[in-house]
């Protein structure tokens, strides 16, 4: 049957082990001292109905209920229909600066001005809904570089880990040589051609055991193509008593190094100083590295062991009450 199956059926060989355990020829009877029991008095009162041979329908369901738990051994499972699985043609690292610097709130989300970390979350999450058939993995850096979320296709698991992501909790500087030797070491296992970071920071390389130009190089040779996001760099709303007042701000915002990383890795750069500019760079992403699709199945598998085993349970536990009976 294609929706049922046993993952153990040789368990099914056990069947005739009743029978032939009755066939076995019986022990002796020991002629010598009989143990003595204290308590034998006490026994009598508990008496077994039915002495001799027992009823057909008693052998019935103790036989019923030895079926079933052999039945519940052999494993049985539902196999359910066929469902469509989703594979990528690529691996998407994105790798988000969350140091002290992003927590400016020069972006505006709904009317109201926001931090950068919290523009880019808004964005970044509506990017990972499109991507439903790609494996994404998310990097989260500050004064060191952590793996969040390693590369699924459980997309809602990496939206929610980057919706979680706090300012400061990988520490206030920005260390991006060593997110980009993170995401090359869980990528360059993956095939030629799909492996790709996301770098978003709005700052310089303060932190850091790897340069950013070092690791750009690596990449290159692990064949990872790196597309570098500059956050912030435009101008900041003041709040003033005269009203809005625009400032330029005095940000450690290097998209130099950004651009050079990009190119060594036959990669883009991006600048995006406002949500609209942020909104267009994931739009662009979406074009230049387009979702792939493969034609691949599974069917979804159930156990049932549960429902023959707890069917035995019950026959056993009527056949032990019918067997004995109370004094008095």
């Amino acid at each position: 049957m294609d929706w049922f199956r046993l993952d153990w059926p040789w368990v099914l060989l056990a069947l005739p082990l009743p029978v032939l355990a009755r066939l076995l020829p019986r022990a002796r009877e020991n002629q010598g001292a009989a143990l003595g029991l204290p308590f034998y008095r006490e026994l009598e009162s508990v008496t077994v109905t039915g002495r001799g041979r027992p009823s057909r329908w008693r052998l019935l369901l103790a036989t019923l209920a030895w079926i079933l738990l052999v039945l519940a051994a052999a494993r049985p499972q539902w196999i359910g229909e066929p469902i469509g699985l989703p594979v990528a043609g690529r691996d998407l690292m994105l790798a988000l600066d969350i140091s002290g610097s992003m927590e400016q709130e020069d972006y505006e989300l709904g009317g109201r001005a926001v931090s950068r970390l919290m523009a880019v979350q808004a964005v970044a999450m509506r990017f990972i809904e499109r991507r439903d058939r790609d494996r994404l993995g998310l990097i989260l850096f500050g004064t060191q570089a952590y793996l969040q979320t390693p590369l699924t296709f459980d997309g809602a698991t990496v939206a929610t880990m980057l919706r979680e992501a706090v300012i400061g909790l990988a520490g206030r500087e920005t260390a991006i040589g060593d997110a980009i030797g993170l995401a090359v070491k869980r990528l360059r296992e993956q095939p030629d051609g799909e492996r790709v970071l996301i770098l978003l920071t709005d700052g310089a390389n303060t932190a850091g055991m790897l340069d950013p130009l070092d690791a750009a190089r690596l990449a290159a040779q692990a064949g990872v193509r790196i597309h570098t996001i500059g956050i912030g760099g435009g101008e900041v709303g003041i709040r003033t008593p005269f009203g809005m007042r625009l400032l330029r701000q005095g940000s450690d915002f290097d998209p130099a190094t950004l651009k050079q990383i990009a190119e060594i890795t036959g990669g883009h750069f991006f600048s995006a100083t406002n949500r609209d500019q942020l909104e267009a760079v994931y739009a662009e992403l979406d074009r230049l590295e387009p979702t792939e699709r493969d034609e691949r199945t599974y069917r979804p598998q159930r156990a049932l062991f549960m429902w023959p085993a707890s069917a035995a349970l019950l026959l056993t536990v009527w056949l032990a009450l019918g067997y004995l009976k109370r004094p008095g």
